[in-house]
């Protein structure tokens, strides 16, 4: 019974605020029915949303980004056939060369502007490393999918089109030049975008 009483216990507002009311009304067995149902209705909407499988994969790329050595930029890519992981790559300087971030790659180190000084870089892309570490372990990706933490660039979307991947997702676009795309829409090969 609501009153006008501020203090009082206020039930009836309660009740109507509440995400799920249970009524003991009726016998003990209704009511354990009852409340067995809500906490079903309880759980369903406490489940966190399971990722989709680019989600997955694309989060799975960006762990591996975490072993990136790069000054510049940590990009990971993972490839993938029939929803199994056969390839992960990163970028940084080709084995045995001292790492970026200890002074193996001269662009890097001199921390040049996005774009410029290309010749100098020593670091091999994400994409590339994947590919060849596949290449390496006698891994064949024909068909597969390719995820990369950021889209890639024009000489890693040859590499792709010939080692036979069919689709490319990718999380962050950043200077994506006009002949990726071409290349990829060219080569039938499916370009996503994952939103951030």
């Amino acid at each position: 019974m609501a009153g006008n009483d501020p203090d009082a216990q206020q039930l009836a507002l309660c009740r109507d605020e509440a995400d799920i009311v249970l009524r003991n009304d009726k016998t003990v067995e209704v009511f354990h029915r009852r409340i067995d149902k809500a906490l079903r209705v309880i759980l369903v909407r406490c489940q966190r949303k399971r990722p989709s499988w680019d989600e997955y994969f694309m989060n799975v790329a960006r762990v591996t980004s975490s072993r990136s050595n790069c000054l510049s930029r940590r990009v990971g890519a993972v490839i993938v056939k029939d929803r199994q992981i056969v390839s992960t790559g990163y970028n940084g300087t080709p084995k045995g060369i001292t790492n970026c971030n200890e002074g193996g790659c001269p662009r890097c180190w001199s921390m040049a502007e996005s774009g410029t000084r290309l010749d100098e870089c020593l670091c091999v892309h994400a994409e590339e490393n994947a590919i060849v570490q596949a290449a390496c372990n006698g891994i064949g990706i024909q068909g597969a999918t390719l995820y990369t933490t950021f889209c890639p660039c024009s000489y890693c979307a040859k590499s792709i089109i010939n080692a036979g991947i069919k689709r490319v997702v990718y999380r962050e676009a950043y200077a994506m030049d006009s002949v990726a795309e071409r290349l990829f829409s060219e080569a039938c090969i499916e370009s996503v975008c994952l939103e951030k």
